[in-house]
Formats: C-alpha cells, sequence, structure tokens
C-alpha cells in the first residue's frame, strides 16, 4: 500500500451534503478529496431520490393535463397513451446529466474523487477499499478534517420482507417497466403520496395506507386535509388510522394486513407493494468507534451546534444527523461546516427549512405550524387566500389550493407559511426571503407583485392576516 495521501478536507458521500461540501471547500482553497462507493455521483438524491421523482412527476402531470384537462382549453388530443418505457429512459437521461454537472463541478473546483468503500483507521485515516469487490488497490488517506455525509437509506418495518421486486422501496418504484395494476403503499408521507401520484396519473389503482389520522402528518394540518380531498379526487384512496401487520408476497400478488380498530381488519390484494416508512441514517461500515465518533439511540451521528462529532476534526451532516432529511438541508449544513473549516462565521437557521411535496397540487411549509402555535401557548392571527380568488388560477384552471399565514398576533412578524397549490414549491422561497429578514405579514402587503401571478396569493394572504381585505383577484 502506497504512503497515505494528506488532505485538508475528505468528504465521505457525494449526496447534496457531500458534494455541495467540496465544491464550498474548493472554492475556500482548501485540498480536498471526496470518496464515493457508487459508480455515479450525487448520492440517493440525484440517483434514485430527488431528481428521478421530479422527472417522472412532470412526465406524469403533463400525461393527467392532456387526458384531463386540455379539453377545457379547447385542445383536442384523442388517442393518447403513457409510453411507461420511454418516460423511465427520460428519466435516465435527466439523471445522467445531473450527475454528469457534479462531475464538472469537481473538476472545476479541484477535488479529487475517489470510487470506494471508506472506513476509519482512525481520527484522521481513512482507508478506501474497491467498491462490491472490485478490482483496485486498496488506498489510505488522511486528513486535518473529515466530514461524514454518508445520506440515508429507506427504512422498512420488523415484520415485512423487502424483495425489491414485489414489496419495494422508492428506489425500485422509480424504476419499474410495466404499469402496476394495484400499488399498494404503506405511509402517507412525502415519497409514498409522490410516487402514489406518478402510478395514480398513469391509470394504476392506488391505496395508501397510513398508521396516522392524517397524511402529510408533520406539516401544518390545514396541508393534509386539502391534499387528501384532492388527492382522492384523482383517484387514490386512504385508509387512515390504521396499523399494517403483514406484507405478503405469493407470486406476483402481494397481500397486505392492517388493523384499524379492534375489530375492523382491512385486507388488500395488489401486484406491487411500496413500503415508504421514512429512511434511516447510514453508517455501515465506517468502522465509527475507530476514530472516536458516536451514534445516537436512533442511530444518528452525535453532533452538537457546529455539526462536530465527538471526535475532534470530524464532523457530519445531512440525513446521517438529527432533523429533517431534506436535500437542501443537507447542502446548507455542507456549505456550513466547509466555512467553519475555513474559519468563517456561517449560519443555518433550521426554522426556515422549507418543505415540499411535488404531487399535483403542490404543497410547501416553513416555518411554525398553527398546532406547534398552540402547544407553545404563542398569540397568534391566521391570514388565508383561496386560489379559487386568484386570477392567474382561473385563467390557468388550477383553482384547488391556497395559502395561509400564521402572524405574531403583537408585531405582525411572519412565523409560519403554508401553501397548497399550482407553483407552491417556487412561491415559497418568497415566504422564506421574508422570515429570514424577520418580516412582517404588512411588508409582503407593500411589496408590488406582478399580476396575474399566483405568488399574489401570498400577498393576499399576508394582508388578509394584517387585518386587510383582499385587494384583488
Amino acid at each position: 500500500m502506497a504512503a497515505p495521501t494528506s488532505y485538508d478536507v475528505i468528504i465521505i458521500g457525494s449526496g447534496p451534503g457531500g458534494y455541495i461540501a467540496a465544491v464550498r471547500c474548493g472554492q475556500l482553497g482548501l485540498k480536498t478529496a471526496i470518496i464515493e462507493k457508487y459508480s455515479t455521483l450525487g448520492g440517493t438524491c440525484l440517483n434514485v431520490g430527488c431528481i428521478p421523482s421530479k422527472a417522472v412527476l412532470e412526465s406524469t402531470e403533463l400525461y393527467q393535463k392532456a387526458t384531463h384537462q386540455f379539453a377545457e382549453h379547447g385542445i383536442d388530443a384523442d388517442n393518447l397513451r403513457a409510453d411507461l418505457p420511454r418516460m423511465m429512459a427520460r428519466k435516465d437521461q435527466v439523471v445522467k446529466k445531473v450527475c454528469d454537472g457534479v462531475v464538472f463541478l469537481m473538476k472545476k473546483n479541484k477535488v479529487d474523487v475517489l470510487h470506494g468503500v471508506a472506513s476509519f483507521v482512525d481520527a484522521t485515516t481513512l482507508r478506501v477499499a474497491p467498491s462490491d469487490g472490485g478490482s483496485g488497490e486498496e488506498q489510505q488517506l488522511t486528513a486535518k478534517n473529515i466530514i461524514i455525509a454518508t445520506g440515508s437509506k429507506p427504512s422498512t418495518l420488523p415484520f415485512i420482507t423487502l424483495d425489491k421486486e414485489r414489496i419495494i422501496t422508492s428506489t425500485e418504484a422509480l424504476a419499474l417497466r410495466e404499469l402496476p395494476k394495484h400499488v399498494i403503499i404503506v405511509g402517507g408521507g412525502v415519497i409514498g403520496l409522490e410516487l402514489g401520484s406518478v402510478y395514480a396519473r398513469l391509470g394504476s389503482k392506488v391505496s395508501v395506507v397510513e398508521y396516522t389520522d392524517a397524511i402529510i402528518p408533520t406539516m401544518d394540518r390545514t396541508l393534509g386535509k386539502e391534499l387528501l380531498r384532492s388527492l382522492k379526487k384523482q383517484g387514490l384512496e386512504f385508509y387512515l388510522s390504521h396499523k399494517v401487520t403483514a406484507v405478503e408476497r405469493a407470486g406476483d400478488t402481494v397481500t397486505l394486513t392492517a388493523q384499524g380498530g379492534p375489530s375492523a381488519e382491512l385486507k388488500l390484494e395488489g401486484d406491487y407493494c411500496l413500503v415508504s416508512v421514512g429512511r434511516r441514517p447510514y453508517t455501515e461500515g465506517l468502522n465509527l468507534a475507530a476514530a472516536g465518533v458516536e451514534l445516537d439511540e436512533k442511530g444518528r451521528v452525535k453532533v452538537n451546534e457546529d455539526l462536530q462529532t465527538t471526535a475532534p476534526g470530524i464532523w457530519a451532516i445531512g440525513d446521517v444527523v438529527r432533523g429533517a432529511m431534506l436535500a437542501h438541508k443537507a447542502s446548507d449544513e455542507g456549505v456550513y461546516v466547509a466555512e467553519l473549516i475555513a474559519g468563517k462565521t456561517p449560519e443555518v437557521n433550521y426554522l426556515l427549512i422549507p418543505g415540499v411535496v411535488y404531487t399535483w397540487p403542490e404543497v410547501a411549509s416553513v416555518g411554525y405550524t398553527e398546532e406547534q402555535l398552540k402547544e407553545q401557548g404563542k398569540a397568534y392571527k391566521v391570514g388565508s387566500f383561496p386560489y379559487s380568488a386568484s386570477g392567474r388560477a382561473v385563467a390557468g384552471a388550477d383553482t384547488e389550493g391556497l395559502v395561509k399565514v400564521l402572524t405574531d398576533a403583537q408585531t405582525d412578524e411572519i412565523l409560519g407559511v403554508h401553501m397548497i397549490g399550482a407553483r407552491i414549491a417556487d412561491i415559497i422561497a418568497e415566504a422564506v426571503g421574508i422570515m429570514h429578514f424577520r418580516g412582517a405579514a404588512e411588508d409582503v402587503g407593500l411589496m408590488s407583485h406582478a399580476h396575474p401571478t399566483y405568488a399574489e396569493a401570498f400577498k393576499e394572504a399576508c394582508l388578509n392576516a394584517a387585518g386587510i381585505g383582499a385587494l384583488n383577484m
């Protein structure tokens, strides 16, 4: 084995946390390496998560509009059909283009890329072995700083065996080449609803079984109620407050059993079951103990407020640490740690990291929910504006949805914004910006918004929270 190569920073994992951290380290003049176990860069998000799911969501949304809304616009589109293999081929091309972009960024910022499986020898040394028994020599690297950015893997329930053929995770759901007849989804969270929407639009029967009494249960309850109403109209069926007790496969048939009450047993049969019950931090094989890095009771890497682990010089970011498992949260943390290492004074405001559900209508949220404000005993006001009163939404035939704004009852500062409707995933950025500067609802009301736009709904909701009635359609 050759002598260890030394770096200022080594990053384990090339997802949105890892590769963004590497880019920022390179920009700051730090000698940087990134280690990725798979053959492509980008991690779960770019390869089997955010990017491919948005590609197929976009394709199926266009198909949905063509089959259900084009006639309303005076467009005849007879004999339409969905070609799932071609949709998936386009998705693969999108993934390749985005992943190639990460390779370009590594070269541009002089980041060394190593493909292999990293594990700690000690707190400053990493062993990099060939992936999956591949050829090549084992290497050793040393660094003053090491960033763990190994992300997460899909979770399951103890009694469910994932065969990745009929009982699948989101990874397999994004690679199907045949249209399912009936998809049973375990979990009414973001991933399950997005992928359920994909197959419902293409004509599959979709059944969602959720343990709690609401979908997207971690978001403001208003959003869950509105989205549930919309998705039911799109043909998805829901079984809330149901505890799954078994998922079994016999040939091409999957049977799910759930308990909805003391004497209410549910049995569903389908050809696929998507298990979407969250994700778990991925730390297997890192040999963290050799470096003195500790895990918490949930298997996450322990970190302090500066994302430092229990070992000096070792940091952790993204899904592998506490907090929301969101790509943009990981990216923010990657920049934060890179700048800390370079001696700067960065900031991450976790309250202002938005969450988005890319169904249609889209859902987005930032700040406190109404339930949280009630729990805190906080005096607050509520302002809202329906999409049905938006001129742009009416013109675009996308009138489902609303914008809800929560403000401090005394100061008018915006404390939370919760939206459902067309283009919401982009509009939420305005709310984040205003809240970053601790703006008030009246401030938004004083800002000129182009007319007619979907974003006007945010302005009107803010005016409503400030006690001013709607100004226009």
